[in-house]
């Protein structure tokens, strides 16, 4: 591999957070590592063996289904200036986050590449080890390139990071959910801020970019290391003052309470992994608890124009069954549910068009 033709730097550890403490609600529990799966990019360590989803009563359907809905929809996201997905073939996905150029694997990538080989042979990182779902490896670097640098997404500052589990903080094709968002919030109308509940927050660039749009946001995730890391994006985009709080918590938990408080939000993102961990060892998966997860959201969400925004990843099942789950659940409400498929457009090859890659599914209600 050459050397990026930009350097690339460690992020400074002057400016990082790690030694602040998250905040949190009085009853919230202290961290554990939580196992995470996205696509075929994990973050955490891999399912405990015969680690078992919680069982929780089936909810009801409420009443007929009033919402239109929007079946098959593809999102697609053509990159931005900081982020391009190159080229794809042989197991492989070439893509350029900020200056750096990374290789990773990416098993849909079943076709030749496009590129010559020098062309990835110039990538200044490329992930090799374990290629199973949950099976952590290393990075192959460069000298000279450092495990953290920056790029920007919608104009914010954030931090990448090559971690352990071959993702790097961003999921790109997240931003046509991002843009859509920003665009909801912005149109909100009241005298107050618009308030959103960002649960299985990550890294927190979707609550950066909510905050910047005018909403007073609640960012929740079960791992300590990953709010910590939404803080140092906080503090790197010069967003200090933005009204976003912070909380280390079961995601499902967090939403039990938020019930029983009354509370209500103009917009909530659910992004859950496949199988995760709360803080006390509560065990996630996505197939047999996204059903109660999708009924607190039902009762917290706002009435009139709110929206909830659901992306489901590495599940063996189509976008179908989470839209069926969605309109069962959210239909009696006016309002259009739209489901499909979130895809990113390969822009490396100038002379041909790109193909795409398909990265997740999702369904999103918006209230009328």
């Amino acid at each position: 591999m050459a050397k990026p033709p930009f350097p690339v730097k460690p992020a400074s550890r002057a400016g990082r957070p790690a030694s602040r403490k998250p905040e949190r609600q009085a009853d919230a529990a202290k961290e554990t590592a939580r196992p995470e799966t996205r696509g075929h990019e994990a973050r955490g360590p891999a399912r405990p063996s015969g680690a078992a989803a919680l069982k929780r009563p089936m909810p009801a359907v409420l009443g007929p289904r009033l919402a239109a809905e929007e079946v098959g929809s593809l999102l697609v996201t053509e990159g931005w200036d900081d982020y391009r997905l190159l080229d794809m073939g042989e197991g492989e996905k070439l893509e350029r986050y900020g200056a750096l150029t990374v290789i990773r694997p990416e098993p849909q990538a079943m076709g030749p590449r496009r590129l010559a080989p020098s062309v990835w042979a110039a990538a200044g990182a490329a992930f090799t080890g374990d290629v199973e779902e949950d099976g952590p490896g290393r990075w192959r670097t460069e000298p000279g390139i450092g495990s953290a640098w920056e790029m920007r997404v919608m104009g914010l500052p954030v931090v990448c990071r090559l971690t352990a589990f071959r993702h790097v903080g961003i999921f790109a094709e997240q931003i046509a959910h991002w843009t859509w968002m920003a665009e909801r919030l912005r149109a909100h109308r009241g005298p107050e801020r618009p308030k959103l509940l960002n649960l299985f927050g990550y890294t927190g660039i979707a609550s950066l970019i909510a905050a910047e749009a005018g909403a007073e946001v609640t960012h929740v995730d079960a791992s300590k290391k990953s709010v910590a890391w939404g803080r140092e994006n906080q503090a790197l985009a010069g967003l200090d003052a933005a009204p976003i709080r912070w909380i280390v918590d079961d995601a499902v938990k967090f939403a039990e309470r938020e019930v029983r408080r009354g509370k209500r939000y103009d917009g909530i993102l659910l992004d859950p992994p496949r199988f995760g961990r709360g803080p006390d060892g509560e065990v996630w998966s996505l197939e047999a608890d996204l059903p109660h997860l999708l009924d607190l959201t039902r009762q917290i969400l706002a009435p009139g124009p709110a929206f909830m925004v659901l992306t489901a990843y590495a599940i063996r099942a189509s976008f179908l069954s989470i839209h069926e789950i969605t309109a069962d659940l959210l239909g009696h409400r006016p309002g259009t549910i739209a489901s499909g498929e979130l895809a990113v457009r390969e822009t490396g090859d100038p002379a041909r068009p790109g193909r795409l890659l398909a990265t997740s599914m999702f369904s999103r209600f918006l209230g009328a």
